[in-house]
């Protein structure tokens, strides 16, 4: 009998592509803060409306679940905006889901938490075990949420993981999911709309970037392994500067839309050569390996925005 999932946020980007990706060998549960249809991406899953200041409601829907995969919660521009919502969304929020999840004995929680909880600018070495020093809503508000999951996870009263994630990109279930902000993601879609790609920022400033698909199947490894490191860093291991990013999506933009855009720089490049080393040291030690398909992942994304943003 296949396990359920269920997956909070099921309606973003990393909620919708898990949904999709687990759906095959899991019954999937999306949750959401409002009303859903079965999506046509994936109508044989079950949508489940959340009321997260209810316990009630939480209890529901953490009844005959086997693992929940916490996917839901506020962006960096939305904690900015409104640093008392993104405590209250980010992490009071988790604490509530993971008391239902203890209550309803929920076999494993996977918390999906950002690597900008280490640092406003990644640079150097970061391991699972680097202390999170960023002081932005976002990231504070996450470290929140991360120590209400590991406190009952080291206290043995649930399995599971908080998951810190580097920056990744992809095409979504819907052009409708929040997630243009991203940079690749962005890019991709000024490619096709714009026929151009601005960099607003540094183009030497050096990210680690993860594809979704490399995303889903880690998630899906988390899940299967029976006694997972309590914190799991993902991201490619292969940081490269949003300057090269773009470029790399300029030549993907050849094959598929059939120019090259060209790259338009607003801020004058800095001479600096910055480093970035995010490790990922438990992936590492289970024998993990990253495919890191980056052209493939770009030309899907590109191909999604023309499909989406110029035929519809």
């Amino acid at each position: 009998m296949k396990k359920i999932i269920l997956i909070t946020g099921g309606f973003g980007l990393l909620g919708g592509k898990l949904g999709q990706y687990l759906s095959e060998n899991y019954n999937v549960i999306l949750g959401s803060r409002s009303d859903q249809n079965e999506p046509n991406w994936l109508p044989i899953a079950k949508t489940l409306k959340i009321d997260w200041d209810n316990e009630t409601s939480l209890n529901d829907a953490c009844n005959m679940v086997d693992i929940v995969i916490h996917a839901s919660g506020l962006n960096a521009q939305e904690c900015s905006s409104d640093p008392e919502k993104a405590l209250l969304v980010n992490g009071v929020y988790t604490q509530n889901l993971v008391n239902a999840a203890i209550k309803q004995s929920v076999k494993k929680i996977i918390y999906l938490s950002t690597a900008h909880v280490y640092s406003d600018n990644l640079l150097g070495v970061i391991t699972e075990d680097t202390p999170t020093v960023n002081t932005h809503p976002y990231a504070t508000s996450h470290v929140t949420g991360e120590n209400a999951v590991l406190s009952s996870i080291r206290q043995g009263r649930i399995k599971g993981a908080v998951v810190r994630i580097a920056n990744v990109f992809g095409s979504p279930v819907s052009k409708d999911v929040n997630c243009w902000m991203l940079l690749v993601n962005d890019l991709c879609k000024q490619a096709v709309v714009e026929k151009s790609l601005t960099l607003k920022n540094d183009s030497k400033t050096v990210r680690d970037f993860v594809t979704i698909r490399d995303f889903c199947s880690v998630t899906r490894l988390l899940i299967e392994v029976e006694n997972i490191a309590n914190i799991v860093n993902i991201g490619s291991g292969k940081a490269c500067s949003i300057g090269d990013i773009a470029i790399k999506i300029q030549s993907n933009c050849l094959n598929v839309l059939g120019f090259e855009p060209p790259i338009i720089l607003k801020k004058k490049p800095s001479m600096n050569k910055n480093l970035l080393d995010f490790q990922t040291n438990y992936l590492d030690s289970i024998g993990f390996k990253f495919a890191n398909d980056f052209d493939l992942e770009i030309r899907e994304l590109i191909y999604f925005c023309k499909e989406r943003f110029i035929c519809d």
